[in-house]
């Protein structure tokens, strides 16, 4: 789960980061009262998306995609500049390196205070699943071109791997600060705020935290000048007001709707659907699609005690997506009796009028009460007796790969 900047910006803020003094808006007048409060001669004027590289974004009118203005952040000296840029970007479509030339129509804006630079660096927390443990990542080099440095330079990004049973030690955080070369105020600066910031993100289930850039000010104090943080959204039950921080906007209906209904649901770019019950196996059928030469369209996971109307809402979610050309049904009956998927198949299959081609692995519980109620119907069901069968005969039935 993502959250915007200006959210981020009040997790730091209550959680001892030091950030500037900023103002979310979603009008050009709120804009405008914001830039009168802060009292700051220069100030920044934000796009609100969940997505990086906003700096060098391009803003496109939301229906005719004319160009409006290059960057989605903004330096303005001015009450009029002020103004200008909040016109330009709220209501517009930003494109960005990480949205797609789709792009993500601006909604919120943050503007905040100036800030006297002496340096920007990077700075990242992530969850390192490998070792178990979090990941700090930290560089000099600061700024809209991280992707660049980590790709043509990558000595330049240092790291330190925290194990969680330990917490951040005192000399992790004095060599990282001194890799980056602080030193005095600035090093003590950095450790302090490197603490609350591992404090935080543990205490409320990150899965990343971004700075980029964090900055040295001329009085050697280091501030978030930027906040990109995500949740692990498994951790959701230990944190109510999540409800309250996500923007429904950012995500795509069709995964909402999914989420409602006890689903999980992400869309991909493929052309075959697949239904399946268990994250793993959902993972395994898109790979075994893969192998056989065709493209997983989603990846759907009814859980282990779906009914017969989530598959049918299963099936709607699932043709919604005009690539979708054949759908995979996998299904392993453990909690789940395959008996009940098979009629919610059948009901699926009639009330949606399915035209695709559609073919159904059914394993464990009642198998075979489920595949004689699959061999009774009229309908265009073709039955598979493993995994690796059923992966055949949707990629040739819908002619091969994309």
């Amino acid at each position: 789960m993502n959250i915007h900047e200006y959210q981020g910006k009040t997790l730091l803020r209550e959680n001892n980061v030091t950030v500037l003094e900023g103002v979310h808006c979603t009008n050009v007048e709120q804009a405008l009262a914001a830039y009168d409060s802060l009292g700051s001669k220069v100030v920044a004027v934000k796009s609100q998306i969940h997505a990086g590289g906003r700096g060098k974004g391009t803003l496109y009118h939301p229906q005719t995609r004319e160009h409006v203005m290059d960057g989605g952040v903004k330096i303005a000296f001015s009450r009029e500049e002020v103004e200008t840029y909040a016109t330009n970007i709220l209501g517009n479509v930003l494109v960005t390196i990480q949205t797609g030339d789709e792009g993500k129509l601006v909604s919120n804006l943050y503007v905040e205070a100036g800030c006297d630079i002496a340096h920007e660096y990077y700075l990242a927390l992530l969850v390192d699943r490998d070792t178990k443990s979090v990941l700090i990542m930290a560089s000099t080099e600061g700024g809209m071109d991280i992707e660049d440095v980590a790709h043509n330079t990558p000595e330049l990004i240092h790291k330190v791997v925290v194990d969680p049973n330990a917490g951040l030690l005192g000399f992790q955080k004095r060599d990282l600060g001194m890799a980056l070369g602080l030193s005095g105020a600035a090093l003590r600066s950095f450790g302090k705020m490197l603490s609350s910031m591992y404090t935080m993100f543990v205490a409320e289930d990150c899965v990343m935290v971004e700075i980029n850039p964090l900055v040295r000010t001329g009085a050697d104090e280091i501030v978030a000048l930027d906040s990109k943080i995500s949740f692990d959204e498994n951790a959701e039950f230990r944190h109510k007001k999540w409800d309250d921080l996500r923007d429904l906007s950012e995500e795509e209906d069709v995964e909402i709707r999914a989420k409602e209904t006890g689903l999980s649901y992400v869309k991909l770019d493929g052309n075959i659907g697949c239904l399946v019950n268990g994250a793993g196996l959902a993972m395994a059928t898109m790979d075994v699609i893969k192998l056989y030469g065709g493209e997983p369209a989603n990846f759907l996971d009814v859980g282990g005690g779906a009914n017969e109307e989530q598959v049918k809402t299963a099936f709607s979610i699932i043709m919604e997506d005009p690539n979708v050309k054949g759908i995979l049904v996998n299904i392993f009956g453990g909690i789940m009796r395959c008996d009940i998927i098979a009629r919610g198949v059948i009901a699926a299959t009639e009330a949606l009028s399915l035209e695709v081609p559609l073919v159904v692995r059914l394993a464990g519980t009642n198998v075979d009460e489920g595949k004689k109620i699959l061999a009774a119907s009229t309908l265009n069901i073709h039955a598979a007796d493993d995994l690796a069968e059923g992966a055949q005969k949707i990629v040739a039935l819908i002619g091969g790969g994309q």
